[in-house]
């Protein structure tokens, strides 16, 4: 791994993959839980990286490196305890199709391999309570649009390269789309619920198919 500051009160580690970022993450949160992390306010993992904040304080940043030696990468571990969530879905998205062709399988197909699959919360990012998830599919691991949509409808679940995502409010976005939450869908963002993310890191996800509304 590769460890560099990002100005005085932050560390940035660079790693390879997905599994390290897990083992590194979980390794760090461990630690900040048992109160040997004293300084440091949070610890934010992304696609290659883990983000390690500690305002005003050298002394934890230093201990975050001692720590960082001793992690062993190949070891991933992840939230054990962020317990699981079922999200409904009508399968009616604008690239449904455009999916199931660049697959090579029908739409049907489709269908059956998203809701087949058990999916991880890898880390958060883009939005409040957007996250990417882990362990898609390959015949579903496919580019984002050419030209992102200008308004993607709040709920609209979609895909875009390794990872599968739901859009918690309307937004911008470039995601391949398969379909939409149902109204009586979980919210996946509420600033007053604690915490206000339903998908945090290490939550697996799985989706049904709730027909056509």
């Amino acid at each position: 791994m590769d460890v560099r500051p990002v100005g005085p009160e932050a560390l940035l580690v660079d790693l390879d993959g997905l599994a390290e970022v897990d083992a590194v993450g979980a390794a760090l949160r461990e630690a900040l839980t048992r109160g040997e992390l004293p300084g440091v306010v949070d610890v934010v993992p992304a696609a290659r990286t883990v983000l390690v904040t500690a305002p005003g304080a050298r002394e934890a940043l230093a201990a975050v490196r001692a720590l960082l030696e001793a992690i062993d990468t190949t070891a991933p571990r992840g939230d054990r305890d962020a317990g699981s969530v079922e999200l409904p879905v009508h399968y009616d998205g604008e690239d449904l199709e455009l999916v199931a062709r660049d697959a090579r399988c029908s739409v049907d197909e489709v269908v059956d391999l998203h809701t087949g699959a058990t999916l991880t919360v890898a880390f958060g990012g883009f939005a409040p309570g957007f996250a990417y998830l882990a362990g898609l599919p390959e015949p579903l691991q496919q580019p984002r649009l050419d030209t992102p949509r200008p308004r993607i409808p709040s709920g609209s679940v979609g895909v875009a390269g390794e990872f599968g995502g739901v859009y918690p409010r309307t937004s911008p976005g470039g995601w391949r789309l398969l379909g939409r939450l149902t109204d009586d869908a979980p919210t996946l963002f509420d600033p007053d619920r604690d915490p206000p993310a339903l998908l945090v890191p290490g939550t697996t996800v799985r989706f049904r198919d709730a027909g056509q509304p």
